[in-house]
Order: structure tokens, then C-alpha cells, then sequence
């Protein structure tokens, strides 16, 4: 199972990457076979990937057409 963890500080301080990270790496069990990290502005979104379907693709954060939107997800 993947796993997904998230930052958001409405106080405007940027988001501290090393915390992110950190978090992200304390979830690598639930996803050993990639991982990505997201920072923008107030909020940082990290993701760990276990490749079962898709295996060549799913990389995550996944954003739309122009990059905008960002999401991670477990579908």
C-alpha cells in the first residue's frame, strides 16, 4: 500500500523540506519503490509508491496540463 503525507501552515512560513522529507522517509514501508516530494508555498506533499500496477509509471505528485494543480493519491 502506498503512503501519502502532507504539510500545511496557514501562518505563511515556508514549508521546512528537511520535516517533509523526514515524514516521508518514515513511510518508506508502506512504499519502497519510489517516493516524491511537493513544496509550494504553505503547503508540502510527499509520497511513497509500492509498484504492483503501472509499474513503469505513477510517479507522484501528479499535476494537470500546466502544472498548476498538484495531488498525490492512492487510487
Amino acid at each position: 500500500m502506498c503512503g501519502i503525507c502532507g504539510i500545511f501552515d496557514s501562518s505563511g512560513q515556508p514549508i521546512n523540506r528537511q520535516t517533509l522529507a523526514r515524514m516521508n522517509a518514515v513511510i518508506r514501508h508502506r512504499g519502497p519503490d519510489g517516493e516524491g516530494e511537493l513544496v509550494d508555498g504553505e503547503a508540502g506533499l510527499g509520497h511513497r509508491r509500492l509498484s504492483i500496477i503501472d509499474v513503469g509509471g505513477g510517479a507522484q505528485p501528479i499535476g494537470n496540463e500546466d502544472g498548476r494543480v498538484q495531488v498525490v493519491f492512492n487510487g
